[in-house]
């Protein structure tokens, strides 16, 4: 049987107005406005054309390194013009791109790199420990494609120039390799116990992702996007894919770690997009933000998280112009549903309805659905929903199930939700975070925006932890605001007030920060083993 990476389906490489495969974004736009800003990092600021001849470069020194159709190379940079070129580079050369976190630790980053048989791996001479100690552990991988100077010993894997690469490379486009339904991505989720998962995206998955997003956002090509989250996550990554795929400006920054520089930027570059995870949220409701105005901030989307309910209070009267979006959505699928600004006043507890293309309903434990009102597991159908984690076919089938039509595939989230009478939902947390206390089933969401209300908390986070006679009692950690004051005693009464006694929280701790996974979400596993600080 002859062997389907060698050669290239498709050996045109005129740009269609469709988009079949990811990469498409880049080159449309670089056809039909080569001198237009796609990118802004920095001091530096590059047009669709600069960066389109530039990823050619890239991609046909990875062909020439023996990259085939379906190759998996890991890409293990921080946010930078060079992740962003690999990203489309790997596209292009038919290979499938595998974003893993520059933070990840080494015993996860072998795991991963293992796990996808990664050939390539473009790193940063930064970065040359932690590549240099998986050597050994990492057989599979061939080629370091290596960004900056290094001088070292090589051993048995090669090391590439990125530099060379974009010094002598060609930058003619490349002949198709893919169809849509070929794997584009790997995205390794993070779970904070165990090793990653990969999940398996094809192109398919990733332009209709895509499309829908930007439908709903009613992005346009005069869109400014700001972008502080990581491209190794799928929320950061899909703000290069939907700004390029509408030939809009993305402006990429390392992080949120400085906000007034972060938030001087987006007004000097007259950002109209803003998308934001709460500890972001939680930082701008903390900052004196008068001496800003936002002429031009059309949108603020909210993902990666629930956002609390005085957030999205908070946030409303930061920025009374824009729109909000709150958005749920996960790596298995991308983006599940939003709520229309519209209803956000009314609804700040829903993340309203399926975006376009997408299907969603609730079922019982087994597999039924439920009429509004009754709480149960959400499945999502659609061309959006992934292939299935990479070489691992026992989790795959836990999650994607047989769905109402014959012979598809849905996706059971493991989320636990319920719908209003009009459509709406409303999430209430993963089954297995549910806390059974006393008998009764407690959504640590629900604690968690009581907990919001009070004055003088940044963030909280509710876990259920063992007990002898009651199976689970409540554990509330929370942050407290700059300058704030607040006491074990102060929060349980507040949670007395607007919550029935089996839902107050029995343990309460105040500490300086709360622990995140490589997402940047709040790490409950860990809140549940560690001692008080």
């Amino acid at each position: 049987m002859a062997d389907i990476r060698q050669s290239p389906v498709n050996t045109t490489a005129v740009v269609s107005e469709d988009p079949l495969q990811v990469e498409h974004f880049l080159e449309f736009n670089a056809a039909q406005s080569p001198a237009k800003t796609a990118l802004v990092y920095g001091e530096h600021k590059l047009s669709y054309g600069s960066l389109d001849e530039a990823s050619n470069q890239i991609a046909h020194g990875l062909i020439a390194m023996g990259i085939r159709r379906g190759d998996r190379v890991a890409v293990y940079l921080e946010n930078s013009v060079e992740a962003v070129l690999a990203i489309f580079a790997v596209l292009k050369a038919g290979a499938v791109i595998v974003p893993v976190n520059p933070a990840m630790k080494l015993e996860k980053f072998i795991s991963v790199l293992n796990n996808c048989g990664a050939r390539v791996l473009v790193t940063h001479r930064s970065k040359i420990r932690t590549v240099q100690s998986s050597f050994d552990l990492a057989p599979q991988l061939e080629t370091i494609l290596l960004i900056g100077e290094f001088s070292g010993t090589s051993g048995s894997k090669q090391y590439v120039s990125w530099e060379s690469l974009i010094g002598s490379a060609s930058t003619q486009p490349i002949p198709k390799r893919c169809i849509d339904i070929d794997i584009a991505a790997i995205i390794y989720t993070s779970g904070s116990t165990g090793n990653p998962k990969g999940v398996t995206l094809s192109h398919l998955n990733m332009v209709t992702a895509a499309t829908s997003v930007t439908e709903y956002l009613e992005n346009l090509a005069d869109d400014v996007i700001f972008n502080v989250l990581p491209l190794s996550f799928s929320y950061g990554l899909y703000q290069i894919l939907t700004g390029f795929k509408m030939g809009a400006t993305v402006v990429l920054e390392r992080s949120f770690t400085y906000p007034h520089a972060a938030l001087q930027r987006m007004l000097d570059e007259g950002v109209t997009g803003f998308p934001i995870v709460p500890t972001i949220s939680a930082l701008l409701l903390q900052l004196d933000l008068s001496k800003y105005q936002f002429p031009r901030l059309r949108y603020i989307t909210a993902a990666g998280a629930a956002l609390p309910v005085a957030h999205v209070t908070g946030l409303r009267k930061l920025f009374p112009e824009s729109k909000l979006y709150l958005m749920y959505g996960l790596t298995e699928c991308k983006r599940v549903s939003y709520l229309a600004p519209e209803q956000v006043d009314r609804r700040p507890t829903s993340v309203g309805k399926a975006m376009p293309n997408v299907e969603v309903f609730i079922v019982d434990d087994e597999g039924k659905a439920l009429p509004p009102g009754q709480i149960g597991e959400l499945v999502v159908r659609g061309s959006t929903v992934m292939q299935g984690y990479w070489m691992l076919p026992e989790e795959t089938v836990k999650v994607l199930k047989p769905g109402p039509v014959t012979g598809e595939r849905a996706l059971y989230t493991g989320d636990l939700f319920r719908m209003d009478d009009e459509g709406f939902l409303y999430w209430l947390g993963r089954r297995d975070d549910i806390i059974k206390c006393r008998g009764e089933k407690v959504s640590p969401k629900e604690v968690e925006d009581v907990l919001h209300a009070l004055a003088g908390v940044s963030m909280a986070a509710v876990v259920g932890v063992p007990d002898a006679i009651l199976g689970q009692v409540i554990k509330a950690v929370i942050t407290l605001k700059d300058g704030a004051r607040l006491s074990e005693n102060e929060v349980r009464r507040h949670c007395a007030r607007y919550l029935e006694d089996f839902m107050i929280p029995r343990f309460i701790e105040i500490r300086k920060t709360l622990p995140r996974t490589p997402a940047g979400k709040i790490d409950k596993r860990e809140l549940i083993m560690r001692k008080a600080l």
